[in-house]
């Protein structure tokens, strides 16, 4: 009986422990164009310092001109809610109305698009560094998507710098990250408890490399020199496709087809990982909306179904193709999902796009939700990527998880040694 018991109790704590790291909820499908820009107006990574404004902003294809409601709160490094109340982490309040919001102009597709901003006339500033959720929730009360973001101090100086790897069987395929924080003017008391990292490539957090321990400490330097705990697959260079003029063929687009809306049927793609690497500019992942017709991009730019075709001859059993990219935040869902037709012997996709520049690329994608970005399109050492470094610090004694520094470097720049 007392065996039971402490099973029982065993099981529930677990199961709280789970239930309390929180996972961002995706979206309905009718929510489109989720954009977070924080450190600058061309960044749409999550990230911004102390003190510095942020936008969210998205679009709603309904035409119901809905009201909703936005909640922020602040985390641990581990995505558990933290012990700050809501006037420890903000200045001013939240859950309220967002108000600001326009209905597309002169476009096929109905929409309405909502902007919040912060600092506005509710919220000061954030007041605290550290992990952050900020949900948007309907009249109801229900929470329609979160998004996380993270906001930082800078305290500490983060250098950065991507090698080839050292394993002889890796060394053609993986980018490996080497990095080290220069603490002079805070002294950082038992960095194997108190620090944390992040390592982050291509603004994709839930591929992120997560809590590497320090190896050694030179001074008030503390060096990350792994080879391969903090390896990544270099990928290859994002696809992409450009309709900004909606009725223009391009490089990428091969038919246009008016119906409801706008069809733009892009060039079949083919598996690149047997090909050798060649060099082709992107923006890793990211997404550019802009019609050049329009005055405001926002509500003049039109949602284009945009058809994809992928041909690929490798058995893949019961795993799925998905298209991947920072268009809906590295999410796997039903609206990326490539379907076989046998009739065409190719993967096929029709999914709504906000005209632009858009990064994608195709990823098998398992039973348990892993994701192998290399099966389809190839790792390559030479391939540019982008990385970010966060450090978490939690002073002993600390009720939270401070962001005291940032570090970013570019594969560009990948040495041998």
């Amino acid at each position: 009986m007392i065996k039971t018991i402490y099973l029982f109790i065993f099981l529930f704590i677990s199961s709280v422990s789970l239930i309390s790291q929180e996972q961002e909820i995706i979206a309905p499908e009718h929510f489109k164009t989720i954009e977070f820009i924080g450190i600058s107006q061309q960044s749409k990574i999550p990230i911004l310092r102390l003190g510095s404004p942020f936008k969210l902003s998205f679009d709603v294809l309904n035409g119901e001109e809905a009201d909703f409601y936005y909640e922020i709160n602040h985390y641990n490094f581990d995505w558990t809610p933290s012990d700050l109340s809501k006037g420890e982490f903000m200045e001013g309040f939240d859950d309220v109305r967002i108000y600001n919001y326009e209905n597309s102009l002169n476009t096929l597709e109905i929409f309405s698009h909502y902007e919040l901003s912060i600092p506005n006339r509710e919220i000061k500033r954030l007041t605290k560094s550290g992990n952050y959720i900020i949900s948007i929730k309907d009249d109801n009360g229900d929470y329609v998507f979160t998004k996380k973001f993270m906001v930082i101090e800078d305290l500490v100086a983060v250098p950065v710098a991507i090698k080839r790897s050292r394993d002889i069987r890796d060394i053609e395929y993986n980018q490996v990250v080497h990095f080290s924080i220069n603490s002079p003017d805070l002294l950082l008391i038992n960095p194997k408890q108190t620090v944390k990292t992040l390592v982050i490539k291509n603004n994709d957090i839930k591929g992120a490399i997560s809590n590497l321990k320090p190896q050694y400490t030179i001074g008030s330097e503390i060096i990350y020199r792994y080879n391969k705990e903090s390896s990544f697959g270099g990928g290859n260079e994002f696809l992409n496709f450009d309709n900004k003029d909606v009725r223009a063929a391009t490089s990428s687009i091969r038919r246009i087809e008016l119906t409801d809306i706008y069809n733009n049927y892009l060039y079949t793609n083919g598996a690149r990982k047997d090909r050798p690497y060649t060099y082709n500019p992107d923006i890793n992942g990211g997404f550019v909306v802009r019609n050049i017709s329009a005055r405001n991009q926002n509500i003049e730019a039109e949602y284009v179904r945009m058809h994809f075709n992928l041909q690929f001859f490798e058995d893949i059993g019961e795993k799925e193709i998905h298209i991947y990219g920072g268009f809906n935040n590295y999410t796997i869902d039903s609206s990326t999902y490539m379907e076989y037709d046998e009739y065409t012997d190719t993967y096929k996709n029709a999914r709504l796009f906000k005209q632009g520049f858009y990064n994608y690329k195709y990823v098998l994608v398992d039973r348990d939700g892993s994701i192998d970005e290399g099966f389809i399109d190839g790792d390559f050492w030479q391939t540019e990527n982008n990385y970010n470094v966060l450090v978490y610090y939690r002073e002993l004694g600390g009720r939270y998880d401070r962001i005291i520094g940032l570090g970013t470097a570019n594969s560009s720049n990948i040495t041998n040694n």
